[in-house]
């Protein structure tokens, strides 16, 4: 999971354009929409939906816009009614892709991502072909600049954390999926500088992808991610990193 991790970081650093924030506005919204429709308006009894505020504020979203998100979950205002689908299926190299889809017509999702499969040298495949080669777990990203490695290590695991691991200038801190908001609330009361908080799906094995499988693969899961209603794309690739640096200096 290293490779893609660094990955993401990558794209991160070459900044976002309007477009591509206003789909990652999209994005969390649906999610925001969702999480208060099946648990509730009320983040401190709903998790998902705390953490789904949470990434909205760190994307400096309207305050307007996630309340308004919110009523459409909970029926106070009219919107749309969004299916929580997971696609699966194969990228080049061999590797496992998980999409995890938030839509209000599968008719049109399902042949939008199998096309964009087959345009990238990858195939859909069927329920469950690759879904058991994950596990849900919680995800809490720290600020590597301030803070010590050794003294983040400790506090983590005092929180219950499963691993730390350090990808550019951040810590990722893998949980227990139920353990996630306890971790970061114990982390952030002992004011340890807590970026984010999301659950995701982790790769119980990697597989390592090089040369022109590595680029294919890329290209793939970033056509995949630019779907509109794709929330969350996960592989279990793993790219060195000098090809990961290689394609993104290309």
């Amino acid at each position: 999971m290293s490779g893609h991790s660094r990955w993401s970081q990558i794209k991160r650093k070459k900044g976002k354009t309007d477009v591509q924030r206003g789909k990652l506005f999209s994005k969390i919204l649906r999610e925001i929409t969702v999480a208060a429709r099946n648990g509730g308006g009320d983040p401190k009894g709903n998790l998902r939906l705390k953490a789904a505020i949470e990434s909205a504020k760190a994307s400096n979203m309207p305050a307007d816009n996630i309340k308004r998100a919110i009523q459409k979950g909970t029926g106070e205002l009219p919107g749309e009614s969004y299916e929580e689908i997971t696609y699966e299926g194969y990228g080049p190299g061999g590797v496992a892709v998980l999409i995890q889809v938030l839509t209000d017509n599968k008719n049109r999702t399902g042949p939008e991502l199998r096309h964009t499969f087959e345009k990238n040298s990858g195939r859909m495949g069927t329920m469950g072909c690759v879904a058991w080669m994950f596990d849900r777990r919680g995800v809490v990203q720290v600020d590597a600049e301030r803070i010590k490695e050794d003294d983040l290590l400790e506090k983590a695991l005092d929180a219950g954390a499963v691993d730390v691991k350090r990808v550019e200038k951040a810590f990722e801190i893998t949980t227990a999926a139920d353990e996630m908001e306890a971790v970061r609330s114990m982390l952030e009361g002992q004011g340890v500088p807590v970026l984010e908080a999301a659950a995701a799906m982790i790769p119980q094995s990697t597989v390592r992808v090089e040369g022109k499988d590595a680029a294919a693969l890329l290209r793939l899961i970033e056509a995949l991610e630019e779907q509109d209603d794709v929330q969350a794309v996960y592989s279990n690739y793993d790219i060195p990193d000098e090809v990961l640096d290689a394609i993104s200096a290309a």
